[in-house]
């Protein structure tokens, strides 16, 4: 059960990365572009876990997950830093 829910999350941050960068070539607003690199990486984290969940206790995905997490997270900072200034 809890696969298809980590399954069902990487499905969903992967549509909001899609909707926001077609969001962003319509409009060209820098934030649209940030938040959508930000919720790829959210999507790779939650395809990294269903894996991770798959393959048990034998193998260990944190510190991959944890990169793309810190990656997709400071891409949305920086975007949000970016915008304001």
């Amino acid at each position: 059960m809890a696969f298809y829910v980590y399954l069902l999350c990487s499905v969903t941050s992967f549509g909001c990365a899609v909707f926001l960068g077609r969001a962003y070539f319509r409009s060209r607003s820098r934030l649209l572009f940030w938040s959508s690199i930000c919720f790829v990486g959210v999507a790779l984290n939650n395809i990294l876990l269903s894996v991770d969940f798959l393959l048990g206790p034998s193998y260990d995905l944190t510190m991959i997950r944890a990169w793309l997490i810190l990656g997709g997270m400071a891409a949305m900072v920086y975007g949000l830093i970016w915008d304001t200034v």
